[in-house]
């Protein structure tokens, strides 16, 4: 359930900042982003820097940087791509800790069909642009990190100043970046700004904090395949929103990541159900 939320979350977030490039930049939204989220958590939490040991600051830290290449990759990506697309390569970090991490051959078989979805998007005629897709890659490496930090920082925080902590550290390596490359557009129209807000509560504040509570109580191999939902999500916001277009061989692609995330919730959850009958 927590995944499912952070999920559509974070989709709604990406298509409201997406109909909004024509006014600011990809990389000023990712910066407000990490900004307003940093100071809205901030305020909420109110850390304290000195009782934090050196060990939680360098994970916190560690989180933060990714927290900065993931917004600006992701959000760079969407200006190429439609957003189902953008996300189901995304996937790929995310897959590859569940293939790491898996224990079972149904697993890898799991994360491998996911795979394969992503692969038929990239092959020779799949008339998708090339910086797109890299810039995707990117944010996939971005998000495997993020998958393994979160979950790190979840366990070494009691509350949430681990991730007030890193979303303030993204904050401060982005926002100076977005407000000198961007920050014009900005400036000559100010409205912007309540885009910027909403974009993130929705693509960072919600789903950040929905992720950690989900990392608390699964692991990092069955938090990445649920994420294979993302593309069909992705997919059905931007073809409502946006009005993206999908073509039948990307749409097959999605349908492929999909299915892989259906079996692999189908059978986790099927010797729970075996386990409740025996015991009754």
């Amino acid at each position: 359930m927590f995944v499912l939320a952070q999920i559509s979350s974070l989709q709604l977030g990406a298509a409201v900042a997406k109909a909004a490039y024509d006014e600011v930049g990809a990389i000023a939204l990712a910066g407000m982003r990490l900004l307003f989220s940093a100071i809205i958590l901030w305020a909420l939490v109110r850390p304290r820097p000195s009782a934090i040991a050196a060990h939680q600051w360098r994970a916190a830290i560690a989180l933060g940087v990714v927290f900065a290449g993931m917004n600006v990759a992701y959000f760079t990506a969407i200006e190429y791509l439609p957003i189902g697309i953008a996300s189901t390569v995304e996937l790929l970090g995310p897959m590859a800790v569940a293939v790491a991490m898996s224990r079972h051959m149904r697993d890898v078989v799991c994360a491998l069909t996911a795979v394969a979805g992503v692969v038929l998007l990239a092959v020779p005629g799949g008339s998708l642009p090339v910086s797109g897709l890299l810039l995707g890659g990117l944010a996939a490496a971005c998000r495997a990190s993020y998958v393994l930090l979160n979950r790190k920082v979840g366990r070494l925080f009691d509350d949430w100043g681990g991730l007030t902590i890193a979303l303030a550290v993204g904050a401060c390596l982005l926002a100076p970046a977005a407000a000198a490359l961007q920050g014009g557009a900005v400036v000559r129209n100010p409205a912007v700004l309540v885009t910027g807000l909403v974009v993130a509560l929705l693509s960072s504040l919600l789903p950040y904090s929905l992720d950690m509570i989900a990392l608390r109580r699964i692991d990092a191999r069955a938090f990445g395949i649920l994420l294979s939902l993302s593309p069909a999500v992705g997919t059905g916001v931007g073809v409502a929103l946006l009005h993206e277009h999908i073509t039948v061989r990307q749409g097959c692609a999605i349908a492929l990541v999909v299915a892989a995330s259906a079996w692999s919730v189908r059978t986790a959850r099927r010797p729970r159900r075996m386990a409740s009958g025996e015991a009754g």
